[in-house]
This record gives structure tokens, C-alpha cells and sequence, in this order.
């Protein structure tokens, strides 16, 4: 798919899965397990981020791993694509810092972002190469993903950005309610990490620092997304995937 926008003319083809994180919430079903394989309509979390990055065109993917890392690249070994490249951290570094350090890996040009956990069904075309199309260089470090709050599945939260007209990003104001949560997909531009901190870090620090810039930027989703942060959202995601996909392999 073109997207002239997009520096290499094309769609990301490299993307970071995040799946480092401990799970804790999604406890006792992570006492022995990492929650990315966790499986929702027989098929692991991990797998169906992975599936949906096939599909847009992703060829390299890497994934950070901490908490019962081994488990995760043993399960990866056995796909084929994408090409798993594996960054490991000995300590956590959050979500920024876990960029930052797969950095070398992810090379100069724009990649996708997505959370481990991240689950959602494609609207009336493919999500990602939605988000590459809109993607401008010229005025974007980074694109973000974002659900209404009101029909994400598992979710009762009060939501994170506000979006203007034109697709300009601003935190919620504190003590109100936001229409659009942010949904752990996004394209990122290398150099919204220059002068990152070092070690563990929030993307939220990068993003705050977007905001003052004006280059944050979002595109609100037009499928179903699921928050899959607790056992009651796992089971909701699991109602909805059994009874829309039964008999089929591929979500």
C-alpha cells in the first residue's frame, strides 16, 4: 500500500511488541505464565498482535522480554513470520525505556508500537495501514491509536487525550472524563527519543514533550478494541472472539 507520506514511501515494515511487563493484574492467571500468552479464542495475545502486523506488511518485529522471558521466545521460535528479533531486559525499563533500548534494532525510519496485550479487530479497512496513511513526517513523532471509551470492550475508565479537528492530541484535564482512551498501538518516529531519559522511563514523558512540540497526534479506531488488563476483560474479550470467530483459526 503507498503512503507517500511515510519517509520510505510505504508502511512501517519493522514494529516493537511490548512484553516485558509483569502482569500483575491479570493475577493468579500470570503466577506461572506471561501474560502476552495468554490465550483468548485459542489463540495467545501475543499471536494475534503479531497476526495483525503480518498482515499490514510488518516483516521484523521486536519484542522485549523480562518476566518469564524464556517461556515467550520459546513460543516465538516456532513462527515463521514475522522475523522475531529478541531485546532482553535484566531489569524493567517501562514502556520508554524498553523502546529506547530496541532502538538499534528497529533502525532510522518510522515503526509500530504495539502493546503485547493489545487486542482489536480491524474496522473497515486494515487499522494499521490506516494509521500509515495519515502519517505526515513533516508533522508527527508520533500517532496514537484511540478508542471511544464508551464502546471499548472490558474498560471503565475516564479516558486519556482530547483530539482536535485536525487530529492534534491533548492530555484529559484532571478531574474530567475524556471521550477517547489510548489503545497501546501507535507509529513512532526515532527521533522522538533524542534526549530521552535514560534507563526506565513512561512514553508518557515522550508524549508529554510531543504535546508542547504539537506533534502528537491520533486517529480514532473504527473497529472493536478490548482492554484485556483483568481477568473480567479477558473473559468479556473471550465472549465476544468465541461467538464472532467459532470454527475459524485465523482472528
Amino acid at each position: 500500500m503507498t503512503t507517500p507520506n511515510l519517509p520510505s514511501g510505504r508502511a512501517p515494515t519493522c514494529a516493537m511488541l511490548l512484553a516485558a511487563g509483569l502482569g500483575m493484574r491479570m493475577r493468579p492467571l500470570t503466577d506461572n505464565k506471561p501474560k502476552p500468552l495468554i490465550e483468548v479464542a485459542g489463540r495467545t495475545l501475543i499471536d494475534h498482535a503479531l497476526d495483525r502486523l503480518e498482515d499490514a506488511g510488518v516483516k521484523t518485529a521486536v519484542v522485549n522480554v523480562h518476566y518469564l522471558g524464556g517461556q515467550i521466545e520459546t513460543h516465538l521460535s516456532t513462527r515463521k513470520t514475522p522475523e522475531i528479533d529478541i531485546s532482553h531486559e535484566e531489569t524493567l525499563l517501562d514502556t520508554g525505556g524498553g523502546v529506547a533500548k530496541a532502538l538499534p534494532l528497529l533502525g532510522k525510519d518510522v515503526f509500530y508500537a504495539v502493546n503485547s496485550d493489545a487486542l482489536w479487530l480491524n474496522g473497515y479497512e486494515d487499522t494499521l495501514l490506516r494509521m500509515a496513511r495519515l502519517w505526515n513526517d513533516d508533522r508527527m513523532d508520533a500517532l496514537l491509536l484511540l478508542h471511544s471509551t464508551v464502546e471499548a470492550y472490558g474498560y471503565w475508565g475516564v479516558g486519556d487525550f482530547t483530539i482536535d479537528p485536525a487530529g492534534v492530541l491533548a492530555r484529559r484535564a484532571e478531574s474530567e472524563v475524556s471521550p477517547y482512551l489510548f489503545t497501546g498501538v501507535q507509529i513512532l518516529h526515532p527521533r522522538l527519543f533524542e534526549n530521552a531519559p535514560g534507563g526506565a522511563f513512561s512514553l508518557n514523558v515522550l508524549y508529554d514533550k510531543a504535546i508542547d512540540e504539537g506533534r502528537l497526534y491520533g486517529i480514532v479506531h473504527d473497529g472493536e478494541w478490548f482492554h484485556v488488563g483483568s481477568p473480567e476483560g479477558l473473559s468479556e474479550a473471550e465472549s465476544y472472539l468465541q461467538a464472532r470467530y467459532a470454527g475459524t483459526r485465523r482472528r
